[in-house]
């Protein structure tokens, strides 16, 4: 019996792609960087920020002070448009809120900086009370690296196998095999079916009231 359901943040919750893609483009631009459509950046973000600005450097810039450069201007830019654009899937609050009305514990876990994961929860979903809500921290290893999610079932006190982990992404379904966590894919995110399945995803939904039915 699932007693905790836990989601990715980026293309699971909330469509972030276009406030990211304009954030790292805006850096990038600083230093003459050529620039990508946003679509792009649906396969460059997933890992954490280090990781999404290498993926949008040139190659012979992916280094260590060329990333770091870049990052320090993508956060100055993020810190006041992280929410431009950014709005949650169509049926994600509803689905939220049933499953709080439910009794169920609601995590988020999420390899965005943990400050942008906590303001953009509170700034989208008020009335949710999360067991927890973690982001990428220094010292934690991002995902697919259990850690976040074990922290998480351990705060809300239960046990792995009443656990749901729920994401968009390859990383989330290889997240959840590391740590021993049911996986529910999502179809509405950033990345293809054929990506989660590749990744050992046997569950997926089309939309978040099939969440209600695969409990």
């Amino acid at each position: 019996m699932i007693k905790l359901i836990i989601f990715d943040l980026d293309g699971t919750l909330l469509d972030t792609i276009e406030d990211l893609a304009n954030a790292t483009n805006h850096a990038l631009k600083q230093f003459n960087f050529p620039l990508h459509d946003t679509a792009s950046y649906r396969f460059f973000v997933g890992n954490g920020i280090n990781k999404l600005i290498e993926r949008a450097l040139p190659e012979e810039h992916k280094n260590a002070d060329a990333i770091l450069m870049v990052k320090h201007e993508f956060l100055k830019y993020y810190l006041f448009h992280a929410d431009d654009c950014t709005k949650p899937y169509p049926g994600i609050t509803e689905l939220l809120t049933k499953l709080q009305q439910g009794g169920y514990q609601l995590g988020v876990a999420s390899n965005k900086m943990h400050d942008a994961t906590v303001d953009l929860v509170k700034r989208f979903f008020p009335d949710i009370s999360f067991t927890s809500v973690l982001g990428q921290r220094d010292g934690i290893p991002v995902k697919p690296s259990p850690d976040i999610l074990n922290e998480i079932v351990n705060t809300a006190g239960v046990l792995k196998s009443e656990t749901l982990y729920i994401g968009d992404s390859g990383i989330d379904a290889q997240t959840a095999i590391n740590a021993n966590i049911q996986f529910t894919g999502v179809l509405w995110g950033f990345r293809p079916r054929q990506e989660l399945e590749e990744a050992g995803a046997e569950r997926f939904v089309e939309k978040p009231e099939e969440i209600l039915f695969n409990l």
